[in-house]
């Protein structure tokens, strides 16, 4: 007799949507976040490491003001342990409620009983949240949020290897560590950055995937269509490629050590970056009625536009410009590798 209730009332949609619920919250929980927690935290570490390591920046490709390597790595380890917050918040629903959503089989068969009640009970009991209003599918907007933060995730992680990768090709970085690589098979003195271009990979098709799967999944048409059903074939293919990336960051985030001397280098080839904040100041000098400080930006482009100074060059010219003696042994002082404003302390904003 027992057999009988056995599915009782229930559609296919019934079982599977809360047996996919749990497989993505297991996944989402205890294999894709604690990896991605660790690769974060490891980003934060090298970001405080590195918190005044000073370093040219490149805006548009070209030279520009000077920040810190840690401050530019704690920028991407922020905006990760943003989408892991959003992640970690996120709800996994699900439904019991028959074929079309009604409770209809469920109230000719036994009136009496509160099925609402003992539907959210029982969802609840498996660890989801408890959905009241569906077809005869739970509507999956959970999943489209979900995979919408892990793509965003994904995609702030690319922006990462395609950052590392080019400090690589500076020379910012050293590769020193060899992590089971054996470089070029040609020039023996290459050692390719190959984790990083093997993440973008793995993170392109990841996203791929995610953005199909959140894309299509919210849409059934009337009260239910098998769209879905095959959909959700590839979720674990998406987390897999994610997971596979976020592994190949680490490995090669472990084999990189920062070179300052070689950052040190494009820092003093780079003399005209000082631009900015002299011009900068002699408008906030004139502001306050000093003479002589008319037309900052057009002196001060006269200077260094199109054209490569030297430390010697540059003091010459501030020496020129009439500012108030304090002024003037700031900047007199002022070096391209000092010029970081508080990026260093701006590393310490970090949560993770």
């Amino acid at each position: 007799q027992l057999s009988e209730l056995i599915h009782f009332c229930c559609t296919s949609e019934d079982i599977n949507n809360l047996s996919y619920a749990l497989m993505v919250q297991r996944a989402t929980q205890q294999v894709w976040l604690p990896k991605a927690t660790t690769l974060v935290e490891q980003v934060a570490t090298m970001a405080r490491d590195m918190r005044d390591v000073p370093l040219l920046a490149h805006t548009h490709g070209q030279p520009a003001t000077p920040t810190t390597m840690g401050k530019e790595f704690a920028v991407l380890a922020h905006r990760l342990g943003r989408q892991l917050r959003r992640i970690e918040a996120q709800e996994f629903l699900g439904k019991l409620n028959g074929a079309t959503g009604t409770f209809g089989a469920h109230t000719a068969a036994v009136p009496s009983a509160d099925w609402p009640a003992l539907s959210q009970s029982f969802v609840e009991g498996l660890g989801l949240t408890w959905n009241p209003l569906t077809t005869q599918i739970e509507s999956h907007d959970w999943q489209a949020e979900l995979y919408a933060d892990m793509a965003r995730f994904n995609r702030i992680l690319h922006n990462l290897c395609t950052d590392v990768w080019t400090y690589i090709s500076m020379g910012y970085f050293a590769q020193v560590r060899g992590q089971g690589t054996v470089g070029s098979s040609t020039m023996p003195h290459k050692v390719n950055p190959i984790r990083f271009e093997n993440a973008e990979a793995n993170l392109e098709v990841s996203s791929a995937l995610l953005d199909v799967l959140g894309s299509t999944l919210v849409t059934s048409r009337l009260q239910r269509d098998l769209t879905d059903s095959s959909m959700q074939r590839n979720i674990g293919t998406a987390f897999g490629h994610s997971v596979l990336a976020m592994d190949n960051v680490a490995r090669g985030l472990g084999g990189l050590d920062p070179v300052p001397a070689a950052m040190a280098k494009d820092l003093e080839a780079n003399w005209e970056v000082l631009g900015e904040p002299i011009q900068t100041a002699m408008r906030a000098l004139g502001a306050q009625g000093v003479p002589g400080m008319e037309q900052p930006y057009e002196r001060l482009k006269e200077l260094t536009r199109g054209r490569r100074i030297t430390g010697d060059d540059l003091r010459e010219f501030v020496r020129g410009l009439g500012l108030p003696a304090d002024v003037e042994a700031r900047f007199v002082e002022m070096t391209p590798a000092t010029y970081v404003g508080i990026a260093p302390q701006l590393v310490d904003f970090l949560e993770v």
